[in-house]
This record gives structure tokens, sequence and C-alpha cells, in this order.
């Protein structure tokens, strides 16, 4: 048996050295927990009922009831946002998820496999940042950010299959953006200091293009205009599409100014151009019910304008 002194300085260092180890693990544990803070989460969300169901013929799917899988959603969402955690939500398709699987060689029926096609979902541009929004606000926003990635990545098909003229060999999609990009320069050059909030809608073969841009210029003409996020780029995108197809569609700009006074100015795209419409077809426009046709009592304190010339000359395909 050791003197007992001897046993005492083992003792010593054998909770100095547990001491150590418990510092080390802790301080390992921090560490991680930060470096966690530094790598970005998605989460793909099924936003409506029909996509949950799709999603329950997997017995790897554990949920049964969708707004019970939103509870669990927005509780993830807080809990990830309380860490400090940037997360990313997009829309979880149940078809491209069948799609992916079966172009990967993957078994759908697995939480691993749902993870990386989510991932996947992260590289495609169509998430929209979590800024703390309760679900039911989230869901809505998260669809329409889905939808605005699908109508840009159409625009840009459409564009890029324009082809070339057959007078001049000019790119089509090419020139026609470019013609997009000037007449939105002149839609805000002509509307004046305020916000001003645009809608250009263009019917094709497969679907309804519509892209919305909202604005705000200031007193100083050489100031660009501010633009929320990537609105600018869409909206020129569905422009340049509508010039290039040469086939209907149309635009409106409401601009609301210090007197808190509306504006509404319209233009109607024909066989490639922009044509500016007169104050009365702008006012029937706005004053009939889309779906039925009846007239529409107009509203207070707007004003229907003419729209005036965005369209640049030269020539167009």
């Amino acid at each position: 048996m050791p003197p007992k002194n001897d046993r005492k300085n083992n003792n010593r260092t054998t909770a100095g050295t547990t001491a150590g180890t418990t510092t080390t693990r802790t301080a390992g544990i921090d560490r991680r927990r930060r470096l966690r803070r530094e790598v970005p989460s998605t989460v793909g969300l099924l936003a409506d009922a029909g996509d949950f169901a799709a999603m329950r013929d997997y017995s790897s799917f554990v949920f049964d009831d969708h707004l019970d899988y939103l509870r669990h959603v927005d509780g993830l969402l807080r809990s990830l946002a309380a860490q400090g955690i940037h997360t990313t939500v997009a829309l979880f398709d149940p078809e491209e998820y069948a799609d992916f699987c079966a172009e990967s060689g993957l078994d759908p029926d697995t939480a691993e496999t749902r993870t990386r096609f989510t991932a996947e979902l992260a590289g495609s541009g169509a998430g929209l940042p979590y800024g703390g929004q309760p679900i039911d606000e989230l869901v809505p926003l998260v669809v329409d950010e889905a939808v605005r990635q699908a109508t840009w990545e159409y625009a840009t098909m459409l564009l890029a299959d324009a082809g070339t003229c057959a007078d001049c060999g000019e790119d089509i999609g090419h020139a026609s953006f470019e013609r997009a990009a000037a007449a939105l320069r002149r839609l805000m050059a002509g509307a004046g200091p305020g916000r001003h909030h645009l809608v250009c809608s263009v019917p094709s073969q497969a679907e309804q293009l519509v892209a919305v841009l909202h604005a705000e210029t200031g007193t100083d003409p050489e100031e660009p205009p501010r633009i929320e996020g990537r609105e600018g780029l869409d909206f020129v995108t569905v422009l340049a599409a509508g010039l290039a197809l040469g086939g209907s569609g149309g635009l409106v700009l409401r601009s609301t100014t210090e007197d808190d006074r509306d504006r509404v100015h319209g233009w109607r795209l024909d066989r490639g151009r922009l044509t500016v419409l007169s104050a009365a077809a702008v006012f029937n426009a706005y004053c009939t019910d889309v779906d039925t046709g009846e007239p529409v009592a107009p509203e207070p304190g707007v004003e229907y304008c003419p729209g005036y010339e965005v369209d640049g000359p030269g020539p167009h395909h």
C-alpha cells in the first residue's frame, strides 16, 4: 500500500485529470455549438394538404395530420432561429421529389433521401429566408416565392428558345431582354417621384406569366429607383418574353405620390411592341370585373391616365 501522502497526490492528479478532461470536453461542445451557427439550414415545407397527403404514402414519413405537421415545422423554425442559425424555407413538391428519386436511383421512402432532396432545393434559388413569421403567414410567402422562381425559369427558357431573326440574324431573346430593360428605365423615368407598383402579364402556351415589381423613385432624376430584391430581373425577363413571343399581354403602372393621389397608366403588348393605352382604355380595364365582365365602381382618389411612350424606336423582332 502506498504511503498516505502518495495516495493524496494520486487523488489530486486523478481529480485534476478528470477536471481537465471535463473542461476540454465542455470547450469542444461549445465550439461545435458555435460552429453549428455557421452552417445554414434548409427546411422543405409541404405547404398544402394535397402535397402532405402525397407524402403520407411513404411509411417513413411520420406525420398524419397536416395542421400538426405545420405546428411542428413552426416550432423547428423558431428553435433554429433561437440558436442563431440562418434558415431558408423552400416548397417541397412531392412530384419533383419522385422525379428526383427516380433520376438519382434513390429510395424515396427514407428520411435521408428527403434530406438530400431538400439540400438540392437550397441551391435552386426558390427558398425564402425565415424571418420569424408565424406559420400561417409563412406558407403563402413560400408558395409565392416558388411561383416567382418557376415563372422566371419558364420566361428564361422562352427567351433562350426564341432563336434568331431571319432578316438580320440577331438573337431575339437577347434583343428582347435589352428592350425590356430599356422600357423599365423609361417607365420609371416617366412615373416621376413616388412609390410605384407595376404588373406585367403575358399569356403563353403553357401558362400565364405574371411579374410584379415594387419601386420607389426620388426627386433626383439621376438617382436610380429603389427596387425590392430581384423583382427588377424577374419583371424584365417576363416583359422580354412577351416582346419575344409577339403575342398579347399587358402592363399596368400604379403610382402613389406625396399628395396620396394614385395614378394608373396602362400599355398593351401587341405583335412584339408595347402600345400605349388611352385613359378610357385604362379606366375600362380597371373598372371591369375580369371574371364576369360586369362594370365595377372606380376607386376614389384614383386618376386613370394614358400610358406614355416607353418602347424605343428601331427594329422589333
